[in-house]
């Protein structure tokens, strides 16, 4: 089991998911349990502010791309025609000889993968330094500010308000802005 290694699968963007699930089922009918070993469809975990609310969700890492963890020795012939013949499957990288990723590039994608199910904390849409921002929480709720530091570790940002015609720096954490449209 031990010698088992990552392989490429190309497939049609945005359609990773489903086509995940149909090469299990092909794997179970065929009871190829032993030749393949796991299918990964390289995710991490985003979040965006919408109406003032943390909203996360998965973003491909790697859009058109299945990872395909399989015995070097069995992953020939019948069992790649099998997956490469179901629809949205474009080839393996190697085509009907499967080239097995390097162990480094396999780990790398995979760690963000595993780093990212705890993390959650990438931002689709960062503050940029200088963005005009509306705060919708706190003592300053309806207040307009531009942002003059971003921390991005921390979740906070130094937002510049006009309070009686003067510039005053506030910190605020992401959740207590959105951004102007």
């Amino acid at each position: 089991m031990a010698d088992n290694k990552w392989y490429s699968l190309r497939v049609i963007s945005g359609k990773e998911k489903k086509i995940k699930e149909r090469i299990e089922k092909e794997i179970e009918r065929n009871d190829w349990g032993s030749h393949v070993t796991k299918i990964v469809v390289p995710t991490e975990k985003v979040y965006k502010i919408r109406s003032g609310k943390k909203v996360i969700s998965d973003r491909n890492i790697l859009p058109g791309y299945i990872l395909v963890e399989a015995d070097p020795y069995a992953l020939n012939g019948e069992v790649v025609d099998a997956i490469t013949s179901l629809p949205n499957v474009i080839h393996f990288l190697g085509k009907a000889e499967p080239v097995a990723m390097r162990e480094s590039e396999a780990n790398r994608l995979l760690g963000k993968v595993d780093e990212s199910l705890e993390a959650g904390d990438t931002m689709i849409e960062p503050f940029i330094e200088g963005e005009t921002v509306k705060i919708i929480d706190g003592p300053f709720n309806e207040f307009v500010g531009d942002i003059q530091d971003v921390n991005e570790e921390k979740k906070k940002l130094k937002v510049i308000v006009k309070i009686f015609g003067r510039g005053t720096e506030v910190e605020l954490n992401f959740m207590q802005v959105e951004k102007q449209s």
